[in-house]
């Protein structure tokens, strides 16, 4: 049994590449046009030469032969293939049976159902953010809450809202309990993207910041999902209890809404709501 499933994933992924490779034009890859070409697309060698690699394991490769697969040239053939998230997705798991690392940068749009559920979500304050934790859209009761409009566009990353600045972590009650969890909860998504420079950037900057930061990320905790109950200071009501976790919207682009409700029950939740609702 395995070996018919290896035997056809190896087939699968002979088919997806010489596809890929027919449906380009030179062109398309900064190739001058010729006038003799036996075959569309591009040739086996053109590929090879541009994405720095031999021209004997490409051949194999698009034949499928059982060959040891680095991710750096699967990563260089998706990119002269011009694979777009999904298909580079496909080829990984097709070529080493496993997803490639993840782009802490992804997307920086929501879908239009996505912007629906965050504006529905009235009393409910929620935000999107993705493997980086780059805030990308929040509700007006979110808004309200962290103040994200207060950020300049490169500043509006959660972890940084954070840590690098304390007009949200003095918001935040237990402040010294709710830290590590946020350190935790972001290393567990650097693992997803060990190498994105990116994500690695911000740990550097935020090293700078101070001690506790730093003392926090060389803890090498690791959480699981975050979520639970945490109380913050909401200004113009006083502090007030959340339940809050998280759900995922897009996978491919690995975005994730961080939702939020007011416990019932407790002194301002009148007063939070029509804050959120004015007339």
């Amino acid at each position: 049994m395995v070996g018919n499933r290896l035997s056809r994933t190896r087939t699968e992924l002979s088919e997806f590449l010489k596809q890929k490779r027919n449906s380009l034009s030179p062109m398309s890859i900064g190739l001058p046009q010729t006038r003799r070409r036996r075959t569309p697309g591009l040739r086996r060698e053109e590929v090879a030469t541009m994405a720095g690699i031999g021209l004997t394991w490409y051949t194999w490769l698009e034949q499928g032969r059982s060959i040891t697969v680095s991710s750096f040239f699967l990563d260089r053939i998706a990119s002269v293939l011009q694979l777009d998230e999904v298909e580079r997705r496909h080829l990984f798991l097709l070529a080493q049976e496993r997803p490639p690392i993840c782009h802490g940068q992804t997307s920086t749009e929501i879908s239009g159902m996505a912007r629906l559920l965050l504006d529905d979500l009235i009393i409910r304050p929620a935000f999107v953010f993705n493997l980086r934790w780059d805030v990308i859209a929040w509700n007006a009761s979110a808004q309200l809450v962290f103040d994200f409009e207060s950020q300049p566009s490169s500043e509006r990353n959660m972890f940084w809202m954070l840590f690098a600045d304390n007009q949200l972590s003095k918001k935040i009650i237990d402040w010294d309990k709710q830290a590590p969890l946020f350190v935790a909860s972001f290393r567990r998504d650097l693992a997803q993207a060990p190498e994105d420079e990116a994500m690695l950037e911000l740990v550097d900057a935020l090293e700078q910041t101070g001690s506790f930061f730093k003392e926090l990320w060389h803890r090498q905790d690791v959480t699981g999902r975050c979520q639970g109950k945490r109380k913050i200071i909401v200004d113009g009501i006083g502090s007030l209890e959340f339940n809050h976790s998280t759900v995922i919207i897009d996978s491919e682009q690995h975005l994730r809404m961080a939702l939020y409700a007011v416990t019932d029950g407790q002194p301002g939740v009148e007063l939070f709501e029509r804050a959120c609702c004015p007339a």
